[in-house]
C-alpha cells in the first residue's frame, strides 16, 4: 500500500477506534476494586486494594488535527495562551521528524483510549496514596519507581501495597528507617532484584531525611545522584510526583517501540532513544509518550509476537527488527 493511501487508511480506523473508545469510557464504572498479590505472604491469599478509576482521556483526531499537544502541565499552568503556543509548536513540520509520525500517534492514542492496559491501573504514578501528605505522595511515588526496575506492574503494585499496609507507619521515609532490612525484604521480595532495592531503598530514605528535609528532590539531577535511580526513573518522578516535565522517561517499552516505529535510527541504549526523541518530537507531547506507549507495548506491540493485525497503524509502521506479528 502506498504511503498516502496507508496513511488515509490509518486515519479512518483512528476515528473510528475514536468513537468506539468515547462509548466504552462511559460504561467504565467510577471506581474498581483490584486484587493484587500480596508480596509479603509468600501463599495464595490476595489484598484487595481500592484504587479511583483513572480515565485515558485522548482527544479524538479531530481535536488532534488542530491541537497536537496532549499537554500535561503543572497544576498551576492553565494558561489558554501557553496551550495555544504549545498547538503551534507541535504543527511546525520539522525534517527530523519520521513520515506519516502523526497519524502515527494518533492512532496509538485511539487505540490506547478503547483497551486498558496493566499501566492504567497499576503504573508508579497510579499506586501511590494520593489522601497522603503530598511528601508522602512523592515519596511513595519514588518508592514505586524504585521497585519497577525488571519488574512488572501488577507485580510492583502488590510490593508498594504491601509496605502501605506495614504496622506501624506505612510507607514512609521513617517507617522504612524503622524496619529491620529482613522486614523490607519481606515487602517486596517478588520484586526483581529485591535485595538490592531493600539496599537502596534504605539508603534513599536515610539521604531524604538527612539532605531533604523529608521530602524527594526536585530536580533530575539530584534525583539520579539517589541509590538505584537512573534517567527514566528521574524524569518519571519529576513528571508524577511535581507535574514537571523536563525529558522523556524512556523504559524497555518506549525503548523498544520506538524504533519499531521508526522513530529513533538506532537500537543502542534507553539513553540514546532519549535524545533521538527529544530532538524531534515536540516538547508538548514530551508528558505523554511514555505512558501511550507503555500501555500500547503491553497490549498490542508487545516485545515477542507483536499483534499486528490488531493494529490500526500497521500499514504505517516500518516493523523494524521485527521478524514476525500475529
Amino acid at each position: 500500500m502506498r504511503p498516502v493511501r496507508a496513511a488515509a487508511a490509518v486515519r479512518r480506523s483512528t476515528r473510528r477506534l475514536a468513537t468506539s473508545a468515547a462509548a466504552a469510557v462511559k460504561r467504565e464504572d467510577a471506581a474498581a476494586v483490584v486484587k493484587l498479590e500480596d508480596a509479603a505472604a509468600g501463599d495464595n491469599d490476595l489484598v484487595a486494594v481500592k484504587r479511583e478509576h483513572i480515565e485515558i482521556n485522548y482527544d479524538p483526531p479531530a481535536a488532534i488535527a488542530t491541537s497536537a499537544s496532549g499537554r500535561q502541565v503543572k497544576h498551576e499552568d492553565t494558561g489558554a495562551e501557553d496551550a495555544k503556543a504549545d498547538d503551534a509548536a507541535c504543527s511546525v513540520p520539522d525534517k527530523r521528524q519520521p513520515p506519516h509520525w502523526r497519524e502515527v500517534l494518533d492512532g496509538i492514542r485511539a487505540m490506547r483510549a478503547q483497551r486498558r492496559a496493566p499501566v492504567d491501573d497499576m503504573g508508579c504514578s497510579q499506586v501511590a496514596d494520593r489522601a497522603a501528605e503530598p511528601h508522602v505522595f512523592r515519596y511513595q511515588t519514588l518508592v514505586a519507581l524504585q521497585l519497577s526496575s525488571q519488574t512488572k506492574d501488577p507485580v510492583t503494585a502488590a510490593a508498594v501495597a504491601s509496605l502501605r499496609s506495614h504496622k506501624p507507619g506505612g510507607l514512609t521515609i521513617d517507617s522504612v528507617l524503622a524496619m529491620t532490612d529482613a522486614e523490607l525484604d519481606a515487602h517486596i521480595c517478588k520484586v526483581g532484584f529485591h535485595n538490592r532495592k531493600t539496599v537502596y531503598l534504605k539508603q534513599t530514605a536515610q539521604i531524604l531525611k538527612d539532605r531533604f528535609g523529608g521530602d524527594i528532590p526536585r530536580t533530575v539531577d539530584d534525583l539520579m545522584a539517589l541509590p538505584g535511580v537512573g534517567p527514566k526513573m528521574a524524569h518519571l518522578t519529576m513528571q508524577a510526583a511535581w507535574g514537571v516535565t523536563e525529558g522523556i522517561g524512556v523504559d524497555t517499552h518506549v525503548h523498544r517501540i520506538s524504533h519499531r516505529l521508526g522513530w529513533t535510527k538506532r537500537l543502542a541504549t534507553p539513553e540514546h532513544t532519549r535524545k533521538e526523541l527529544e530532538d524531534w518530537l515536540p516538547r508538548p507531547l514530551w508528558a505523554e509518550i511514555n505512558h501511550l506507549l507503555v500501555g500500547f507495548g503491553q497490549t498490542v506491540c508487545v516485545p515477542i509476537g507483536p499483534r499486528c493485525g490488531e493494529c490500526a497503524v500497521a500499514a504505517l509502521c516500518p516493523k523494524v527488527g521485527t521478524r514476525r506479528g500475529r
